[in-house]
């Protein structure tokens, strides 16, 4: 693939650098096989690789649609590099307190990361989210000028089903202590708060983990942390989609279900910061971006579940976050 080539840069961390990479394209291909095996049909991913043109570097998006299971997922690798506009740089500075820069200030860069949206069919599936990112800037001498890990992963299903989200998190928060017993309680709160719809005063989904401008260990450390975050999200979203996947459901419920991917749209159009930063980055893919819509949602006036009813459990949780491990 394009984004293979070098891309004439140096900095402290070119092995990091290197293996970030290689450690997201084999993870894209170990997700994809077990969705794959959970379709268990003759609708396969999609491998759509593409270059970034004149600004450097690429991805292979991997994406399925209208599958037996799933009605849309993606997973999506980059490896890009070149130049943030100032327009970038401050939308940045806003969020990354490392880039204490002026204004007008354009910035090198590079990052390379995973992303996934999975949407399954069955209402009683979660969709789920997964995102993890390297990132370094250079000054105008070619100084290394910071760098960082972020990403996460979160749960957001349409009907609560408490054990799978105390699975979802108790992975989770077993391959963070690995590393430092003060990071779960850290990232779940971060993600919480992260991943709330702030006109709606509602969470998108139960929560996982987010962090973000991550280089409190030093590079190798993190790396190995972004690897153990990984195989968190393998040894528990696949055998929740293998619960729920099958479960008798009904129109009402999956008219439900298309209300709680209208949230999603939202929130990933108004809020994603992701998205925004993508958006205004010179030379990106639109569809990549935006692959994390769903392929249906819905939006109802003024709708309120049935007291009492499941689908006002959910909001609850959504609207009370609350401690799963």
């Amino acid at each position: 693939m394009a984004i293979d080539s070098d891309i004439n840069l140096s900095s402290p961390n070119d092995s990091v650098r290197q293996r970030m990479f290689e450690l997201i394209q084999r993870k894209q291909l170990e997700i994809v096989a077990a969705l794959e095996a959970i379709e268990g049909s003759d609708t396969k991913f999609r491998s759509d690789s593409w270059e970034r043109g004149t600004e450097g570097g690429g991805g292979r998006s991997m994406l399925i649609q209208d599958g037996r299971v799933f009605e849309k997922a993606g997973v999506n690798i980059s490896k890009v590099h070149g130049v943030l506009p100032p327009q970038a740089v401050s939308q940045m500075r806003n969020d990354h307190s490392k880039l204490d820069l002026p204004d007008g200030t354009s910035l090198k860069f590079f990052a390379c990361g995973l992303s996934l949206v999975i949407h399954p069919h069955n209402p009683h599936a979660p969709t789920t989210h997964l995102n993890y990112r390297y990132f370094e800037t250079w000054d105008e001498t070619g100084k290394p000028h910071t760098w960082w890990f972020g990403g996460g992963a979160d749960l957001t299903p349409s009907y609560l089903y408490p054990e799978d989200a105390k699975q979802f998190h108790q992975a989770h928060k077993d391959a963070l202590d690995k590393h430092d017993a003060t990071l779960y309680p850290r990232f779940k709160k971060w993600c919480d708060e992260y991943f709330l719809i702030k006109h709606r005063n509602e969470t998108r989904g139960i929560g996982g983990i987010f962090f973000d401008d991550f280089d409190e260990f030093d590079a190798e450390r993190s790396l190995k942390l972004v690897e153990d975050c990984f195989n968190a999200f393998l040894e528990s979203y696949p055998p929740i989609t293998r619960r729920r996947m099958d479960t008798p459901s009904t129109d009402a419920e999956k008219n439900w279900q298309q209300i709680r991917r209208g949230r999603y749209v939202e929130f990933n159009l108004v809020l994603d910061r992701g998205t925004q930063f993508g958006l205004r980055t010179p030379g990106s893919r639109v569809e990549s971006i935006l692959m994390s819509l769903p392929r249906t949602a819905g939006w109802v006036y003024d709708h309120h579940p049935e007291p009492g009813s499941k689908e006002e459990e959910l909001l609850q949780v959504l609207q009370n976050p609350i401690e799963w491990v």
